[in-house]
């Protein structure tokens, strides 16, 4: 050991250096630097210390004496160092900000990094880390759409009874249509997912035709009714009602959810309407297909079937979504709408007056 060097740990101090070392969860560098000291109480030379610990023989003496100096709490804490780098003064941060929340002065509709930096003449990460620190990710956005309907409340109201608290003797029907699904067939086949690697698909594609889906979700049960064809008017409207009559028990009454389609309330639908009295029907509110339970049914189907198949023919199409909805009615969950519609509408009102205030 060299000179100046004189370690003198105490019973206390051993007592809590030897618990770091066998601690599960201490840091390690709490671990090395403990042992570098109880190492040194026991007699032992800065070589012999270097090769336990795997440490430096800078490294050796300045733990030495940090713990000679303040004891076993000086191991536990680094001291600081100042930065390599000037922090940014405050006045450029909030010109990166201000700029930042206005759209650029070029021919973009939004600032990137490298444009940012090069305007304000700093470095792209310090760019990076303003944004990061203020929550400002300009190449993000978020889509939306607020219902015009004057009687919005009314009939979201109206729409979440039938989910919440359905009508006795009754069957609540969501339904809807799912137009224009193609069936898409790959121009080369792919490579199957093996360990390592995920599977390949090629990123064009041949369009075989399209198929558009009516279906029925059961609220009740969230078993759910489908039939394709080929277009989605009026006529292939009612002939879905007419299947949906023909396979529902005759002595209860029937409410269905629908959207504001203008196929929904055509003149021959209302007519067919008029002609089946057990029959009532109950739109959603413009701009709001997602109060519709259905649209979580053709969701579930667009992710786990549609979006990444390979269909030969719309006959491939038709029979993959068949197969779908029989599965899907072995185990079918009953709907549950757990949003309070007050606070909904409340949403709405608040997106509204911001969109006044500021346009």
């Amino acid at each position: 050991m060299r000179s100046g060097i004189s370690i003198a740990v105490t019973a206390s101090d051993r007592e809590r250096l030897e618990a770091l070392v066998v601690a599960r969860g201490s840091p390690q560098k709490h671990v090395w630097r403990a042992r570098i000291v109880l190492l040194s109480e026991d007699g032992l030379g800065t070589v012999a210390i270097m090769a336990a610990t795997g440490k430096s023989k800078t490294c050796v003496w300045r733990w030495q004496e940090r713990f000679m100096a303040e004891g076993v709490d000086g191991l536990l804490r680094d001291k600081t160092r100042p930065p390599g780098i000037a922090p940014l003064k405050p006045t450029l941060v909030d010109r990166v900000v201000a700029l930042t929340l206005e759209p650029p002065g070029h021919e973009a509709t939004h600032w990137t990094v490298r444009a940012m930096a090069k305007a304000v003449g700093i470095a792209a990460s310090s760019v990076v880390k303003i944004w990061h620190d203020h929550g400002l990710a300009p190449h993000r956005w978020r889509s939306f759409k607020l219902s015009n309907d004057r009687a919005f409340a009314e009939k979201l109201h109206d729409v979440v009874g039938l989910y919440v608290s359905p009508p006795a003797h009754a069957i609540v029907l969501s339904v809807d249509e799912k137009s224009q699904i193609q069936a898409l067939d790959r121009t080369q086949p792919g490579l199957p997912l093996k360990r390592g690697r995920s599977a390949t698909m090629t990123h064009d594609y041949k369009r075989n035709g399209t198929t558009t889906l009516f279906a029925a979700l059961n609220v009740l049960d969230g078993s759910v009714i489908g039939r394709n064809m080929q277009r989605h008017r009026h006529q292939e409207f009612i002939r879905f009602l007419n299947a949906l009559e023909a396979e529902l028990p005759q002595d209860k009454a029937v409410h269905v959810i629908l959207d504001n389609y203008a196929t929904h309330k055509q003149p021959r639908v209302r007519a067919w309407l008029d002609h089946h009295p057990r029959w009532t029907f109950h739109f959603v509110p413009t701009s709001c297909s997602w109060l519709n339970a259905v649209e979580g049914f053709f969701a579930k189907l667009t992710r786990r079937r549609l979006k990444n198949g390979v269909f030969h023919s719309v006959v491939d199409l038709q029979a993959a979504i068949n197969r779908f909805i029989k599965e899907h009615n072995q185990q079918p969950r009953p709907f549950v709408w757990r949003a309070n519609p007050d606070e909904v509408s409340a949403a709405v009102r608040r997106g509204h007056q911001t969109l006044e205030s500021i346009h």
